[in-house]
């Protein structure tokens, strides 16, 4: 994760749109992924986008998690004892297995929670993965969720209530504090998140982890997991290591060793006081779109599967 804060007004616009790809430094997996074909430049998110359903497949995850897609993938009930799925519009709410028993077992802890009846999920990933036609650059491998800071006290929305209802800022001074919507609750459910095993780093606004830094007393060894990030103060992004077994699967190196709450002071220092930009940047360009012959070859397949 980047500490610095000196960033261009376009640089950061576009890290938004980019959640969380610049913390996506991934290592090298045990088996080499080959391109589709360098010479297919169709647009990726238009052929993964207008997929409905998920392959018929094995599961497993493919690639890295802002570049990849996935096979055999489940589909988060819409309502659930302890949850419910947004934005159904979407279709997003698939996710490799191990993601979908995640979410599953982190609504019923939310549950126990005073004032909360379960999480409301948002954005999973698409049916067969891939690239997205709007709102993100990662959640392509079906092991990423957006879970809202909203806490889910009805579970018995509608499909259109699903749709117009919206999660509420946790954040204060752009992103440096939190406000006064911030519980307890929300410490203790992120808690929960990057405790468990399964979890490779959770996305957060940077004053959250300001604040879960000084308010925790106890154990702090899943503070590491707490990323501090753009954005991500209606929700926090959880992303789950790749499943042991998934061969083709690119795993982020992990993050650095220590709780990281000095780095996440680093970039509230640097919201409050913004370094001078550097007059000699160079404006940063937007990516052009990920072909279908950037992707893992096993895309292909996803993508022609029944």
């Amino acid at each position: 994760m980047r500490k610095g804060f000196g960033f261009i007004v376009s640089a950061l616009l576009f890290s938004t749109l980019s959640a969380c790809v610049s913390d996506d430094t991934a290592k090298t997996s045990g088996s080499h992924l080959a391109t589709v074909s360098s010479s297919d430049h169709r647009p990726a998110k238009e052929l993964f986008g207008a997929a409905a359903t998920a392959s018929h497949q094995l599961p497993e995850a493919l690639g890295s998690y802002a570049k990849g897609c996935q096979a055999g993938a489940a589909q988060l009930p819409e309502t659930g004892p302890t949850w419910q799925a947004m934005r159904l519009s979407r279709n997003r709410n698939w996710g490799q297995p191990v993601l979908v028993d995640f979410l599953e077992d982190l609504s019923r802890k939310a549950a126990q929670m005073p004032g909360w009846n379960g999480i409301y999920v948002g954005d999973m990933s698409q049916p067969r993965g891939g690239p997205m036609t709007s709102g993100h650059a990662s959640h392509q491998i079906g092991l990423d969720a957006d879970i809202w800071m909203l806490p889910a006290r009805r579970l018995d929305l509608s499909r259109s209530e699903r749709e117009s209802l919206s999660s509420i800022s946790m954040r204060r001074a752009a992103g440096a504090y939190t406000n006064d919507s911030w519980t307890p609750q929300h410490h203790a459910l992120l808690k929960a998140a990057a405790s468990d095993p399964r979890v490779a780093r959770i996305f957060v606004f940077p004053g959250a982890k300001v604040q879960m830094c000084k308010d925790e007393k106890g154990d702090r060894s899943w503070l590491r997991k707490i990323r501090p990030w753009w954005g991500h103060h209606y929700h926090f992004h959880v992303r789950l290591n790749c499943p042991k077994g998934d061969k083709y699967c690119v795993d982020q190196a992990p993050p650095p060793p220590g709780d990281g709450c000095d780095d996440a002071q680093d970039w509230v220092n640097n919201i409050l006081n913004p370094p001078p930009p550097d007059p000699n940047a160079t404006p940063a360009k937007p990516k052009p779109p990920i072909t279908l012959g950037s992707l893992p070859a096993q895309c292909s397949t996803v993508l022609s599967a029944r």
